[in-house]
C-alpha cells in the first residue's frame, strides 16, 4: 500500500487505506506505540481550532513525537509582516518532519505542498476541504453502525460554507448503496462540485429543507453549525428565521431511529439544542464519541504517514 506524500483532499484515502487505518487505530486505542520518536510535527493554524489542533498534538506526543505549535499563526507569525505562506511553508518545513496546516484561504494547503520539503497535512482550508474530519467521520460511522456502504446519510445545515460535509461527501461516494440527503435553506445548499462527483459515482442524492422530514429515514444525521464567519450578515439573517427547519431538539428527537446516529463536527452552537443527561445517556449521540475518535485516528494516519 502506498503511503501518501501530502494529504490535501479526502478524495486521496482508497478504501483500501481506510480499513487499514481503521485497523490502526483500534490497536492504537488499547495499546500506544512510540513509532514517532525523534520525529517533529509542526501545526500551523491560521485559524483558530480546538479539537483539530490538540488532537493531532495529543496524538503526536502519544506516538513518541514533539510538537512544534502556534496556535494563530494569522496574528502570530511573520504573516503578520507580509511573509507570504510560500516563504513560510518552506522555512518550517526545515524544522519538522511534518506539518499540519489550518488556513483561512481555499487551496492553500495545496500550494504549500508545492514547495514543502516534508508533508503537508490539510487541517482546513477555507470553504474547501478538511480531509482528517471526513477520516475520523468515515471511523466513526463504521465503529457505531460497522458498515460503511447502504447508509442514508442526512447532512444539515451550511452546506455551502462547510467544509466538513464536502470532504465526507467525497469518501462516502466510494461506497456502494449509499444515498446522501442535504438539508439546508436555498441560499446556502452544496456546492455543484460535489454534486457532480457524488452523481459520477452513482450516490443518489436529494435536497430538502426541513429536517423534521428526513429524520425518521436517516441512519446519519450529520449536523453542522451556520458559518458565520464565511457567509454575508444578510445570509445569516435568514438561516435565523428558518432555524426551526434546522435543528435538532427535545421536541423532534424521537423522530429519529433507535439506531440511528447524530454527528457534528463540533463546534456546536443552538443547532443542536439537546438535555445533558439526553448527550451523556442516549447511544443515538455520537458526537462525543466522534470527537474523541479523532485522536486515534489521527494517531494511526500520522504513523501512516510518518512511521
Amino acid at each position: 500500500m502506498e503511503k501518501l506524500k501530502h494529504l490535501i483532499e479526502s478524495q486521496q484515502f482508497t478504501p483500501e487505506i481506510l480499513f487499514y487505518l481503521f485497523n490502526k487505530a483500534d490497536e492504537l486505542r488499547l495499546k500506544t506505540q512510540e513509532t514517532l520518536k525523534g520525529k517533529i510535527m509542526a501545526t500551523l493554524f491560521y485559524e483558530p481550532s480546538t479539537r483539530t489542533r490538540l488532537s493531532f498534538e495529543s496524538a503526536m506526543l502519544k506516538l513518541g513525537g514533539q510538537v512544534l505549535s502556534t496556535e494563530n499563526a494569522k496574528d502570530f507569525s511573520s504573516s503578520v509582516k507580509g511573509e507570504s505562506l510560500h516563504d513560510t511553508s518552506i522555512v518550517v518545513s526545515s524544522y519538522a518532519d511534518v506539518i499540519v496546516m489550518r488556513h483561512y484561504e481555499d487551496g492553500a494547503a495545496k500550494k504549500a505542498a508545492e514547495v514543502s520539503k516534508v508533508p503537508i497535512i490539510n487541517a482546513g482550508d477555507g470553504k474547501g476541504q478538511h480531509p482528517t474530519q471526513a477520516l475520523l467521520d468515515m471511523y466513526t460511522i463504521y465503529r457505531e453502525l460497522g458498515r460503511l456502504n447502504n447508509l442514508k446519510v442526512a447532512m444539515v445545515g451550511d452546506l455551502a460554507s462547510g467544509r466538513t460535509v464536502r470532504s465526507l461527501s467525497y469518501l462516502l461516494g466510494k461506497f456502494t448503496g449509499n444515498e446522501i440527503i442535504l438539508v439546508s435553506p436555498p441560499h446556502l445548499r452544496m456546492k455543484d462540485d460535489v454534486k457532480e462527483y457524488l452523481k459520477k459515482h452513482n450516490t443518489p442524492l436529494r435536497e430538502e429543507s426541513d429536517i423534521n422530514k428526513i429524520l425518521p429515514e436517516a441512519d446519519i444525521i450529520y449536523m453542522v453549525r451556520t458559518q458565520k464567519e464565511r457567509i454575508s450578515l444578510e445570509d445569516y439573517k435568514k438561516v435565523e428565521k428558518q432555524k426551526t427547519k434546522l435543528t435538532i431538539s427535545s421536541k423532534n428527537f424521537n423522530l429519529i431511529k433507535s439506531d440511528a446516529r447524530i454527528m457534528h463536527p463540533l463546534p456546536k452552537v443552538d443547532e443542536i439544542d439537546l438535555p445533558v443527561e439526553v448527550e451523556q445517556n442516549d447511544k443515538r449521540v455520537a458526537y462525543f464519541r466522534q470527537a474523541e475518535n479523532g485522536l486515534f485516528i489521527r494517531m494511526a494516519f500520522l504513523d501512516f504517514m510518518l512511521g
